[in-house]
C-alpha cells in the first residue's frame, strides 16, 4: 500500500512500515495531486481533509493524529466508504500539565496561592477531565460546566456557565464545532469576555476559535486586572500579534505536545489502521521513549518544592519567550515561525516519566506529586 503522511507526526514511517511504503509531506501544503495512488492518508489538525481533497484519490483510509476533527469533512468519508480515526485522549495528560505549569508560573508572578482558589473548568471529556484532578491534588475546588456530558446523565455536579464565570480560574477544554446543539464557535464572544470577574485568569488550550481573538484583544486593552493564557489562536498560523503582546502567557498551540502525547497519538491511528486493513498491529510507542529520569528536590516549603517538580519536567516560560520571538519578525515571516516552532518542538516529557524523591517526613507534597502524576519515591 502507498501511505502519504504529514511528516510531522512523529515515527510515523517507523509505525507504518509494515502497511506499505511511506512518503512524508509538509501537512499544511498537500495537494490532490500528491494523494492520487494513496491508499492511506495520515494527518494532524493543520490538513483540511474533504472532497477537494479526496475526491480524486484511491484513498481508502484517514487518519489523524489529533484529538479534535473539525479538520475532516466525516460526513464525506462516510458516504465514500472511507475508514477513518482520530487519536482521542492522546495528549490529554500532556495539556493538563501545561495547565499546571501555567497556573504555577501566574501564582508565582503574581503572588497568589492556588489552594483555596475556584477553577472553572468547561469542557470534562479527555483533558477537562484530567485537569480537574490534577488541580484538585493543588487544593483548588473545581467546578464543571459540559452540557453535552451533562445531557448523557450519570453525572449530577454540573453548574451552569454563569456560575463557572464566578471562578477565579476559568479553564476551556472543548471541541471546535459550529454546528449542533452546543457549538462552540466564539463561545467566548465579546458579550462573554466581558462577563469575566474582576481579576480572572482565563486560560484556553482547546482551539482557537472558540474565543473571538479580536474581541479579547479589544477588552484587553480595557482591563488590566484579568490575566490571560492562550496556546490555540484564531488563524494560526497566522495569529493576532496585539493580542500575543497584551497576555500573559502565549504559545504556539503545543499544550499537547509531549512527546509521550505525540507517539501515543502516532500508535493510536497506526492500530486503527491496521485493524481497518486486517493486518496485526505490532509496533510500540514504548519502545521510541526514552528512560525515564529521577530527580531530588532539597526545597523547603511544597509551593516551593512543587514548583521546582513541574517547571523541571515543563516550564511554560520557556514557550512563552520562543513565540514571543516573532514579534522582532518582519510581518512576512511571522507565519512560517510559528509553523517551525511547533515542528522543531524540543522534547518534552510528560509528569509520568520523572520519579522525585522526598522525604519520608513530607507528606502533603507527596501527596500533591501524586495528585499531579508524578510516581515518587520516599526516602529514609
Amino acid at each position: 500500500m502507498k501511505i502519504i503522511a504529514d511528516e510531522n507526526i512523529p515515527c510515523v514511517k517507523e509505525a507504518f512500515a509494515s502497511l506499505g511504503e511511506v512518503t512524508l509531506l509538509p501537512g499544511r501544503s498537500m495537494q490532490p495531486e500528491q494523494l492520487r495512488d494513496a491508499d492511506i492518508l495520515l494527518v494532524r489538525s493543520v490538513t483540511a481533509v474533504d472532497q477537494a481533497l479526496l475526491e480524486y484519490s484511491s484513498v481508502r483510509f484517514v487518519g489523524s493524529a489529533t484529538i479534535g476533527f473539525d479538520h475532516v469533512d466525516r460526513a464525506y468519508l462516510q458516504q465514500q466508504g472511507i475508514g477513518f480515526a482520530t487519536a482521542p485522549g492522546c495528549n490529554a495528560t500532556s495539556a493538563a500539565e501545561y495547565v499546571v505549569s501555567a497556573l504555577l508560573v501566574l501564582a508565582e508572578r503574581k503572588d497568589f496561592a492556588l489552594a483555596g482558589k475556584t477553577v472553572g473548568i468547561i469542557g470534562c471529556g479527555n483533558v477537562g477531565s484530567r485537569v480537574r484532578k490534577k488541580l484538585a491534588a493543588l487544593g483548588m475546588r473545581c467546578v464543571v460546566n459540559d452540557p453535552p456530558l451533562q445531557a448523557q446523565g450519570g453525572h449530577d455536579d454540573f453548574v451552569s456557565l454563569d456560575e463557572v464565570l464566578q471562578a477565579d480560574v476559568i479553564t476551556v477544554h472543548v471541541p471546535y464545532t459550529r454546528e449542533g446543539d452546543y457549538p462552540t464557535h466564539h463561545l467566548f464572544d465579546e458579550v462573554l469576555l466581558r462577563q469575566l470577574p474582576p481579576g480572572a485568569l482565563f486560560i484556553n488550550t482547546s482551539r482557537g476559535a472558540v474565543t473571538d481573538n479580536r474581541a479579547l484583544d479589544a477588552l484587553l486593552a480595557e482591563r488590566d486586572d484579568l490575566s490571560v493564557v492562550l496556546d490555540v489562536w484564531e488563524g494560526e498560523p497566522a495569529i493576532n500579534t496585539s493580542l500575543l503582546q497584551r497576555v500573559d502567557l502565549g504559545t504556539p498551540h503545543i499544550a499537547g505536545y509531549s512527546l509521550d502525547g505525540k507517539l501515543r497519538g502516532t500508535e493510536m491511528i497506526y492500530r486503527s489502521a491496521s485493524d481497518w486493513f486486517g493486518h496485526s498491529g505490532c509496533w510500540s510507542a514504548a519502545d521510541y521513549l526514552p528512560a525515564g529520569s529521577v530527580v531530588e528536590h532539597s526545597e523547603s516549603g511544597v509551593t516551593t518544592m512543587l514548583r521546582a517538580a513541574v517547571f523541571s519536567v515543563y516550564d511554560v516560560r520557556a514557550d512563552d519567550a520562543r513565540l514571543r520571538a516573532m514579534l522582532d519578525l518582519p510581518p512576512g515571516e511571522q507565519s512560517a515561525y510559528f509553523d517551525r516552532l511547533r515542528k522543531e518542538y524540543p522534547v518534552r516529557r510528560e509528569f509520568s516519566a520523572t520519579s522525585v524523591l522526598v522525604d519520608d517526613a513530607d507528606s502533603e507534597c507527596e501527596s500533591i506529586l501524586r495528585g499531579l502524576g508524578f510516581p515518587v519515591v520516599v526516602s529514609a
